[in-house]
């Protein structure tokens, strides 16, 4: 994600549930989601775009090298692509991507932190 594609108004940003990635709706719908696509066929889906990602969130932190960075560790994005990332993420997958999910053998956490 390109700094000039960065909204001025960033209360439009949306964060993966899965991933807790932060993109615009309009990014997510076009690319998906960088992480994630595979998974959750966010591309070209405004639906399956908006259950499998949510506009409240908490904090974002900016990562540009994973195997470097000790905030990306604690974070749990150090495996991820560089990019912008929701600190606590509110709102569930829904259960049929879960169940997909667990299928494959993809544990599913949660990246709402404000229920612990």
């Amino acid at each position: 994600m390109a700094f000039s594609s960065i909204p001025k108004d960033l209360r439009h940003l949306r964060a993966c549930l899965l991933c807790s990635m932060v993109k615009t709706l309009e990014q997510f719908e076009i690319d998906g989601c960088d992480n994630c696509e595979r998974f959750l066929y966010l591309k070209g889906d405004r639906e399956q775009t908006m259950s499998c990602t949510s506009s409240n969130f908490d904090g974002v932190v900016s990562m540009m090298s994973p195997d470097e960075s000790w905030v990306a560790k604690w974070q749990r994005i150090d495996k991820l692509r560089p990019g912008c990332y929701a600190v606590s993420v509110s709102g569930k997958l829904p259960s049929s991507v879960i169940k997909e999910l667990k299928g494959r053998g993809i544990t599913y956490r949660s990246r709402d932190t404000s229920t612990k």
